[in-house]
């Protein structure tokens, strides 16, 4: 319990000294005071902003508060760092969001104050797949001093003189005790999860020794969403190891995921063994997605997977 203590005080405490013994005389070291900003994403507001929403021109609205944590900055700026799909380029651009703003408070942010705050936005249509808004603060202290939580060496931030937040101790960007950072995806709401029956057929398993089955495997597959697109599948071979191509346990773990970004199926979850897994959509009619599939290890097959309750499946695809 004393040794929980001291790691926490280490990490939070701000404006201390550090005393030592040298040759029989004391030394003081004076540290640098810093100052902690903790930032809470509003639980009835979205974690991600909503291209759909976005391009049918209706309102998206960010909602979060922002507390000093630790310390006793002078003055607060809330800024924005927004970073563009590496595909697209990667570019970074940096804008204050709000300036000299008095904490505790709650914020809200729409597409059109992103737009309004950073030059390089002309409209929603810059506004793109993959990008992401990032939002923290800019702390100024009493002797001058800038306090960065987001590193000053992001593209556009660099006016002023500015160390990371924390003083001259390790960056707290990374610390667990508090949420410097909000980050919004630009991303499609996701909702894929449920318990679907499937038919596999076509299932091949060219190193084991026994045959697989010459007609149809049926079976049902759950698919557990983790948020933010992620589901975890409770078979990614949709019972080929349990048919009598390996007489196994379903193909899952915890790291057999895949991911739906505004439609596109992004696979590649790994079973018990390791083997990655890499699903191709070839047809959604309804209710019914068929896709075929491969394994690292040669297995394969062909299945189609009826949703839950019957409903049509989005416009899902692969790349």
């Amino acid at each position: 319990m004393k040794r929980t203590q001291l790691i926490v005080l280490a990490l939070v405490t701000v404006g201390f000294i550090v005393s030592c013994d040298d040759d029989g005389g004391t030394s003081t070291v004076p540290l640098e005071d810093g100052a902690v900003p903790n930032l809470v994403r509003s639980a009835d507001a979205p974690a991600f902003i909503d291209l759909i929403q976005l391009n049918a021109g209706e309102p998206v609205n960010l909602a979060y508060s922002v507390e000093v944590a630790q310390g006793n900055p002078a003055s607060t700026d809330i800024i924005g760092v927004y970073t563009v799909n590496p595909a697209d380029g990667g570019a970074v651009y940096t804008a204050d969001l709000a300036n000299d703003v008095t904490l505790p408070q709650d914020f809200t942010l729409t597409a059109n104050d992103i737009i309004a705050a950073f030059s390089e936005l002309n409209s929603a249509d810059d506004i793109k797949l993959g990008d992401v808004l990032a939002i923290s603060t800019r702390f100024t202290m009493d002797d001058g001093r800038v306090l960065d939580v987001i590193p000053p060496t992001v593209e556009g931030n660099t006016s002023g003189t500015r160390v990371p937040v924390g003083g001259t101790g390790t960056n707290i960007a990374t610390t667990v005790l508090f949420t410097t950072v909000i980050n919004y995806p630009v991303s499609c709401p996701s909702a894929l999860g449920g318990a679907h029956t499937f038919v596999s057929t076509d299932l091949v398993a060219a190193n084991s020794p026994s045959a697989c089955p010459t007609g149809e495997v049926t079976g049902t597959v759950t698919w557990t969403d983790q948020g933010g697109g992620t589901y975890l599948t409770s078979d990614l071979g949709f019972g080929q190891y349990e048919s009598s191509c390996w007489s196994d346990g379903p193909a899952t773990s915890g790291a057999a995921t895949f991911r739906e970004v505004c439609g596109e199926i992004i696979s590649g979850g790994a079973d018990q063994y390791g083997l990655i897994y890499t699903w191709v959509i070839t047809d959604v009619s309804g209710s019914e997605l068929t896709m075929t599939w491969t394994n690292d290890y040669a297995d394969s097959g062909t299945v189609v997977i009826t949703r839950e309750g019957g409903a049509d499946w989005p416009d899902l695809f692969t790349n």
